[in-house]
């Protein structure tokens, strides 16, 4: 039987053209993600060079120390526990109070609200991550401090046996405390947890949602079976991206933390400083090699953090991706 005659594609067309583009695309794509991997570690590697001469030069422990006195060169005492407790407890403290409520604008934005109201009411509460650092400050100095200061007491009068309301070293009238930057930074981090959120609960698979509507399910049966289910690693993420904004907030923080400038032991009621606000305030102070160190050797610790928060939340999520 006669056979068809097989088609080849012309020598330099087709296939090769094909491969080459394919080529110069992946190697594109790995060039970009390996000049973000090698930033990362030179300013990583950065910030230990420019900080080993400080710690060594350091006569006190710099992991158990309380002090930051770094005003002489010659006899540098420093220490970074007071500023890590504040930084975790007012960062926690903020996750705390914005993870369930921006869990629950989310659920209500892609569950509950009717379109015409889901939408505006979205680009209101993603209006809140434009907002500057400084405007939150203020906001909370003379706004929410306040305000606070009634609850705040009422906490520690009630709740006191328990470490984190028990007495701090900040009057809880004027509101400058720990809990109060915690406050301000649940607001500043809520766009961050809602948005992420809210693009996750809407990716929900219609076919599940409407599996579980005709076996007579509720709609929070709904929501709780099928919507929050599918939807956890995106909250984790969210949740993540949150903390690691209120570990780094500056301005803010040292507006609201004016009070005190010494921590306390782990109550919400305390002053002090994070790491960030901590090389904020010294900024103009920057002028020598040993005492700037010290400060660079706090944000290596922060810096450290930050990847430590990151690992766990890929640790934590990666059950529900790999699913």
């Amino acid at each position: 039987m006669p056979t068809e005659p097989s088609i080849k594609p012309a020598a330099g067309r087709g296939a090769p053209t094909k491969f080459g583009a394919e080529f110069a695309f992946r190697s594109a794509a790995t060039a970009a993600g390996g000049i973000i991997v090698a930033a990362i570690a030179l300013i990583a590697l950065f910030l230990l060079i420019r900080a080993w001469p400080s710690i060594a030069a350091n006569k006190s422990n710099f992991f158990t120390t309380t002090e930051f006195n770094v005003k002489d060169e010659n006899n540098l005492h420093f220490g970074i526990k007071d500023l890590f407790m504040v930084t975790v407890l007012s960062s926690v403290f903020a996750l705390a109070i914005a993870v369930p409520i921006g869990v629950g604008i989310a659920l209500f934005l892609t569950q509950y609200a009717p379109k015409a109201l889901a939408r505006p009411f979205s680009i209101i509460v993603d209006l809140l991550a434009a907002v500057p650092s400084i405007v939150f400050g203020l906001w909370g100095l003379l706004v929410v401090a306040p305000k606070l200061g009634p609850f705040q007491g009422f906490l520690n009068k009630h709740l006191s046996w328990l470490f984190l309301f028990a007495d701090g070293n900040v009057s809880i009238a004027g509101g400058g405390t720990i809990f109060t930057a915690g406050v301000v930074l649940a607001v500043m981090i809520l766009p961050i947890i809602t948005s992420v959120s809210r693009e996750v609960f809407g990716l929900t698979p219609r076919s599940q949602i409407e599996a579980a509507q005709a076996l007579g399910a509720t709609k929070w049966e709904v929501v709780r079976l099928t919507v929050l289910p599918f939807g956890r690693s995106g909250v984790i993420a969210g949740s993540m991206l949150g903390l690691g904004r209120a570990l780094g907030e500056t301005i803010a923080v040292l507006i609201v933390l004016r009070t005190s400038t010494k921590a306390g032991h782990w109550s919400l009621f305390d002053g002090g400083y994070t790491f960030a606000s901590k090389i904020a305030s010294a900024a103009s102070e920057f002028s020598s090699k040993l005492p700037t160190g010290a400060y660079i050797a706090a944000g290596f610790v922060l810096f450290a953090l930050t990847f430590v928060v990151n690992a766990l939340a890929r640790l934590a999520a990666g059950g529900k991706v790999n699913g």
